[in-house]
Formats: structure tokens, sequence, C-alpha cells
């Protein structure tokens, strides 16, 4: 076969990818994905089960933190950005516990008209299809029915309802014939698992400025204790990561990995 002529040679030379260029083409996929993890995603575990079956305790979810933030200047039009809506579920830091992190779903937002009757939600008076929803009655610890819990707000709470002192001085403020109206860049949010969930009934509205993003998918769910989340000491937490260590295959749930969270 004849030689290729001296333009091809110098052709191939200039295609052929140094190690070099290599390593740059590397970098910048690294500082890409760096990017998106840092800015856009975020690592969150699901501590409690108040939004079983949505979320299990030991799902491990990433959190998009881009499309309920305010819209930019010069990204706006390649990025999507959204309202909140209904139905939406949200990461958020908890009005009345500073510094930790909350998930739970959007019932209503700014003007929405909010009352429960016998445990079923009515917005703007209608009453809500939730096939997302479960009930924990079958719990020997859980009751089965709390006025103030399923008939919010018309039943005053009680002593017994772990309202917060402040949510129990500004919930009348919100009060209209009966409903609770939600006022502007604020959020009314439950857990799916009705009866075990602290929620803006227990204590008000959701800033949206508390508002961290939105649970994309979960990339890992292993089997975890519902209490875990209170044992922090250091014995215990070495204790529960030997567990890790030890179950991984075993009690890792593997059908939720890449589950869209909906």
């Amino acid at each position: 076969m004849p030689a290729p002529p001296p333009q091809d040679k110098k052709k191939e030379a200039r295609q052929r990818e140094t190690p070099l260029e290599f390593l740059a083409s590397m970098a910048a996929v690294v500082v890409t994905a760096l990017f998106i993890l840092t800015f856009n995603l975020q690592a969150f575990e699901i501590p409690s089960g108040s939004m079983k079956n949505t979320l299990l305790v030991g799902d491990h979810v990433f959190v998009d933190r881009i499309t309920y933030a305010p819209p930019s200047r010069w990204l706006g039009p390649v990025m999507p950005y959204r309202e909140i809506r209904r139905g939406d579920i949200i990461v958020f830091f908890s009005p009345a516990q500073p510094g930790q992190h909350l998930v739970k779903r959007v019932i209503g937002v700014p003007g929405d008209r909010i009352h429960l009757h016998n445990g079923v939600v009515f917005v703007n008076g209608r009453a809500q299809s939730e096939p997302y929803v479960i009930h924990s009655c079958d719990n020997l610890s859980i009751r089965c029915y709390v006025p103030y819990r399923d008939n919010f707000p018309a039943v005053p709470p009680s002593d017994f309802d772990q309202v917060t002192p402040a949510w129990q001085v500004e919930l009348p403020r919100h009060m209209q014939d009966g409903d609770l109206v939600v006022p502007p860049g604020s959020y009314f949010a439950m857990g799916d698992n009705r009866e075990v969930s602290w929620d803006s009934r227990f204590w008000g509205f959701v800033p949206q400025q508390n508002i961290l993003g939105r649970p994309l998918f979960i990339y890992w769910s292993f089997e975890t204790p519902e209490d875990q989340y209170e044992k922090t000491s250091l014995s215990d937490r070495l204790g529960f990561a030997a567990r890790v260590v030890i179950h991984f295959f075993g009690q890792t749930r593997w059908r939720r990995t890449l589950h869209m969270v909906r």
C-alpha cells in the first residue's frame, strides 16, 4: 500500500488527541459535574416517616435547587424556572426548628383557602383527590381521630396537639369563614402520612425563602429504623455506619434506586 501523502499525515497528527488535551477534557467534565452538584443538586436523606410511602426513612435523594429559585437575569431563558404548584414536594428549612430540613407536599399556594373535614382536605371549597396519602390507623399507637388535626382549622388546638405557641397566636389572623387563607409569599404543606406528619397544621406556613428545592430522584435507599434520626451520639452513629457496611447489599432497597419522586 502506498504511503499517505504528506498532507494526510499532518491532518492525522492534528486529529489525534494528545495526553494533555485528554486531561484537559476530563478536567472540564469534572468541573462541570462539580458545578452541577454544588449549585444545582443537593444530597438529602429522609429522616422520618411523614412522607411514607412516597418517601421512606433511609431514602437518599438529590434535591433540585434551581427550579424554584428566583429567576436569574442572565440564565433565565435556559434554566427550568417555574412557580411552586399544589402537589409539589418541597425540601425546606423548618420554620419551627431553625436549621432543620423538612420534606412535605404543598397543599396550598398563596391565596388558597384550606380546611380539613374528617381528614379530607378541601382547597377553595373542593375536596381533594390525594392518591398518595396513606393513613396509619392500623398502628395502635396512632389515634385514628384527633379533632384539631382532622378538622383543621375549625377546631381549636388543645394542650396535647403539639401546636407551637407562635402558630396558636398567628393562626386566627389567617382564618376567614372557617378556612385558612394562605398569605402571599407562603405555602401550606403537609406530609403524605397524615396521622404522623408534624406539618403546617402544627407550626404554620412555609415562607418562600425557606424553600431549598424539590427532590428529583432516589439515588440510594437503605432500610433504616424510624427513630434513627434521634440517635445522635457518636456510638449510635458508628454502630449504624457499621450496619451499613455489613448489610449494604442485603438491606439496600435496590428497587427504589433511581426512582423518580412524585
